[in-house]
């Protein structure tokens, strides 16, 4: 099932102009896909017409939130996803405006309440950052 739109709002936190997700896809309770597209009004627009690597760490945490609040909603469960760590960041190049990225998330290793996430952005199939994360669930 793909989400847009409003129904995004119900998976994170986040509100314009800060909201980073277009689309989440989960596949499994482990895994999800998000897209974001690039646009002028992003928060995160360089002079240069590129996304900054900041931006994609916000993308990334947000992609992994968005698998916390899909989660959520299937068990009927609520639980927040606090990042904790972000390790191993990797900016190949910075997505570009009118660019789509499109971003794995999947949920690895758990112990308590801390799991590890990773995270992959591409564009166009093309790797351009990719990220650790350690999230504490509340």
């Amino acid at each position: 099932m793909i989400m847009r739109g409003d129904d995004i709002k119900r998976l994170i936190p986040q509100r314009e102009p800060f909201m980073m997700i277009d689309e989440c896809e989960a596949v499994d309770e482990n895994t999800a896909h998000t897209r974001l597209t690039v646009l002028s009004e992003n928060y995160f627009i360089l002079p240069d017409q590129t996304m900054a690597e900041s931006g994609l760490v916000e993308h990334i945490a947000q992609s992994a939130a968005a698998l916390v609040g899909y989660q959520s909603l299937a068990d009927n469960h609520p639980r927040i996803g606090l990042i904790g760590e972000i390790k191993h960041f990797e900016c190949i190049r910075r997505p570009m405006l009118n660019e789509t990225i499109d971003t794995t998330i999947q949920f690895g290793f758990s112990f308590g309440n801390v799991t590890i996430a990773q995270g992959e952005c591409r564009v166009n199939g093309e790797t351009i950052a990719k990220a650790n994360l350690k999230i504490f669930m509340q």
